[in-house]
């Protein structure tokens, strides 16, 4: 599924985990065994969904890890689309 403009992972953690818990920035930091700068780095767009984050937002949150991940990829992708032109790329075929 291609996305228009995906939210940063950090927007959606914001609006639908934390918000809806009613839960500080601290709160969720120390129920995921996090920093509470290292969380807020990624609420606020500044880092990432790590392999080793997503497993401690599914746990907390709910979610599988791969979801996680994938609301990363989905960021990054979009991101670097936004920078790098490949049209006039082909494709290798076979010898």
């Amino acid at each position: 599924m291609h996305m228009y403009n995906p939210p940063h992972p950090g927007e959606i953690i914001r609006e639908f985990c934390i918000e809806p818990l009613n839960i500080n920035v601290t709160e969720a930091a120390k129920a995921l065994g996090v920093t509470r700068k290292t969380f807020s780095s990624l609420l606020n767009g500044r880092s990432g969904i790590s392999p080793e984050m997503a497993l401690r937002l599914s746990k907390v949150f709910g979610r599988t890890p791969e979801g996680w991940l994938r609301l990363q990829l989905q960021y990054d992708l979009w991101k670097t689309k936004q920078s790098i032109d490949v049209a006039d790329l082909k494709r290798i075929g076979a010898a």
